[in-house]
């Protein structure tokens, strides 16, 4: 078997203890008062996080009888999903930071990091996703595209927890098969330095895939923004106070929203993410990439506090949990809001509220009579 990268910084004997040492320390990557730093900030991203994901998954699962979910629904649950799941893989880095463990060390790699990233990068499909759907939306506002139906939107994240699903075990098998045994942690421990040769191929083959996938959602999110913000403009030189506009002017507000998400978590690790892998090597360069990648990770992370903005403005069902449907709402006919909440399983109380209300009126003048 050959050797991995880096194996000489993590078997120590007596003869080369004091070497190793002095390597470590002029390429030492963190201080203990920022691995303190880092582990204060997930716990709390940890803490919120939860909260928030739990909260939303409460919303859209809160009934055992629900009716036929929109394509844009799925796609919200399933980015909740992702989120949650990157909140359950925050423990397992924290821990990371903690503890000098051999064993801790050697399940973060095989399995809590490549947990982590496939739950992200399944956050910037389904965000890519929700974005696509609304601006199919604007282009067939009378219609329903194929791709806006309900069995598409089930095929489709079906289709990408599987092949995330299948990139990811198929990196944690081989990385198990080629990881040779180590006994020691130094300062300076990155699972990309435990990789064997075979390993780092296909690190790079799926960096490349995660890298295109990246720039496809962005461009994408880009274009849609750009669309709308044409479509909106023309309609306001036409008739500037039409529902149109005003509809219009909404589906654009939405698009900011997601975009800004996207491009404050995600933009800055993906810039920092290719230097990392190339110049991570070399010592002088060593410790900067390292901040710097950990800085990004950390705006990647706050995904999971931010996208429940997303669920609000994207979701009746969400803002009618949180009774702030009637400030919020763009829509000045109660009837047709309180036709809204009765689409949603979540949002069926305010509708039997009223029902009661309705009876005890009845029932009062009855008496009267």
């Amino acid at each position: 078997m050959q050797n991995m990268e880096g194996t000489l910084s993590f078997h120590l004997s007596p003869m080369s203890n004091h070497t190793n040492i002095s390597g470590s320390s002029l390429c030492s990557q963190a201080d203990p008062s920022a691995h303190l730093f880092f582990i204060l900030f997930y716990s709390l991203v940890f803490l919120v996080g939860l909260f928030l994901n739990g909260f939303t998954l409460k919303v859209y699962f809160c009934s055992a009888q629900q009716q036929l979910s929109s394509s844009v629904t799925i796609y919200l649950k399933n980015l909740v999903a992702a989120d949650f799941l990157i909140s359950l893989c925050l423990p397992i880095r924290i821990i990371h930071f903690a503890s000098r463990s051999v064993t801790v060390q050697k399940i973060y790699c095989n399995f809590g990091a490549s947990a982590f990233y496939l739950n992200m990068y399944a956050s910037i499909l389904f965000m890519g996703y929700v974005a696509a759907n609304r601006y199919l939306k604007i282009v067939h506002p009378l219609g329903t595209h194929i791709l806006q139906t309900v069995r598409a939107a089930h095929i489709l994240s079906t289709l990408t927890w599987i092949f995330l699903l299948a990139m990811t075990a198929a990196y944690t098998t081989l990385s198990l098969l080629t990881q040779e045994s180590w006994t020691s942690v130094s300062g300076t421990l990155s699972c990309e330095s435990l990789h064997s040769k075979d390993l780092s191929r296909y690190y790079r083959v799926v960096h490349i895939c995660l890298a295109a996938i990246f720039i496809l959602v962005l461009v994408s999110l880009v274009f849609f923004y750009y669309s709308t913000s044409r479509r909106l403009a023309a309609a306001q030189q036409r008739q500037p106070a039409s529902s149109g506009s005003k509809k219009l002017a909404k589906s654009r507000r939405n698009m900011l929203v997601l975009v800004s998400v996207f491009c404050i978590c995600f933009v800055p690790y993906h810039l920092v993410r290719l230097p990392y892998a190339f110049l991570k090597k070399k010592c002088s360069w060593n410790q900067t990439f390292f901040y710097l990648k950990e800085l990004t990770v950390m705006l990647s992370v706050l995904n999971v506090c931010l996208d429940p903005l997303i669920y609000f403005i994207f979701c009746k069902a969400f803002r009618a949990q949180l009774s702030l449907k009637r400030v919020f709402s763009t829509e000045q006919d109660p009837t047709h809001g309180a036709e809204a909440e009765g689409r949603s399983s979540c949002g069926r109380t305010s509708i039997i509220m009223f029902n009661r209300k309705m009876s005890l009126t009845t029932m009062k003048t009855n008496s009267v009579l």
